[in-house]
């Protein structure tokens, strides 16, 4: 049994546990307020630009005109899953559950005989893809430097990831990233990112607009904006998302801190209680005896 001095020392440290916790707890609300509005208000700017794109892809279609981000490279071998992990910790179950959907994915694609490679942006994702696929990394790209990844961010991943579809390292991109639901619920994503979605896939049906110059001309400087909106949008739900699952994480971790000090603090009650019964009996006896 522990001692009183032990106990004593474990509800301290508890209690000093218990106000990091509602600290952080209080942060990450206060970001959530900020991080969930900028995810929302992107959200009818992707829709839009999306709906736009699908009417000029309608027009275009496949053919050999058509733009290689739109037409792909005329294979589905090659994969490249670009999934969107949080820099820091302490936010419950978030980033297991990306790379449980990156892997599932991952899983799939190997077993239909597709070769499968990884660019993973974020640092809390790499140890679990590292022990699992540990050869088909391809690329690595560092938010941690970057108070709040935005455009910029966005902008560099698409050009990079870009620059690799031209140059033939792969066929078909995946975006993983979580979906800001609510501070309970934080959805793990996957859509195609390279070659961009047919119109059967997106929202925007028959083509009633005509364009100037030209759809391939129009497309050529759309798909690789609509590249960058989508990436744009997964950094702005990954920061929502993160806030949402630390605030819970903490919330809970307040409440469980708060528990355990009601058992200590009971548990050092009897004991104390217990220390003093058994010395006013060794003084009752004492006296007695003289």
């Amino acid at each position: 049994m522990a001692s009183l001095k032990e106990l004593k020392g474990r509800i301290n440290s508890v209690k000093s546990t218990q106000k990091i916790t509602k600290a952080k707890q209080m942060v990450a609300a206060a970001k959530l307020r900020r991080a969930q509005s900028a995810a929302e208000a992107a959200r009818p700017y992707a829709e839009r630009l999306a709906s736009v794109m699908a009417s000029l892809a309608a027009k275009v279609g496949k053919s050999d005109s058509a733009p290689k981000l739109l037409a792909g490279t005329g294979s589905d071998q090659r994969h490249l899953l670009v999934v969107v992990n949080t820099d820091k910790g302490l936010c419950g179950g978030l980033n297991s559950n990306i790379i449980k959907e990156a892997r599932s994915q991952a899983n799939r694609l190997i077993g239909a005989g597709k070769d499968v490679q990884f660019y993973l942006v974020g640092k809390k994702g790499r140890a679990p893809i590292k022990r699992d696929f540990g050869q088909r990394i391809a690329k690595l790209f560092d938010t941690a430097n970057v108070r709040t990844p935005g455009f910029d961010e966005a902008d560099a991943i698409a050009n990079e990831l870009i620059t690799m579809f031209e140059e033939g390292k792969f066929d078909v991109a995946h975006l993983v990233y979580p979906t800001f639901k609510s501070a309970l619920a934080q959805d793990p994503t996957t859509v195609q990112l390279i070659p961009v979605p047919s119109p059967e896939e997106t929202a925007g049906g028959d083509a009633v607009v005509e364009y100037e110059p030209g759809e391939e001309e129009i497309l050529e400087e759309l798909l690789p904006r609509y590249v960058k909106t989508q990436l744009f949008g997964s950094l702005l739900e990954r920061e929502a998302s993160e806030q949402g699952a630390s605030m819970t994480a903490m919330d809970n971790a307040t409440r469980n801190a708060g528990d355990l000090i009601n058992k200590l603090t009971i548990q050092y009650n009897r004991s104390r209680q217990a220390a003093i019964t058994t010395e006013l009996i060794e003084i009752i006896a004492g006296a007695e005896a003289l």
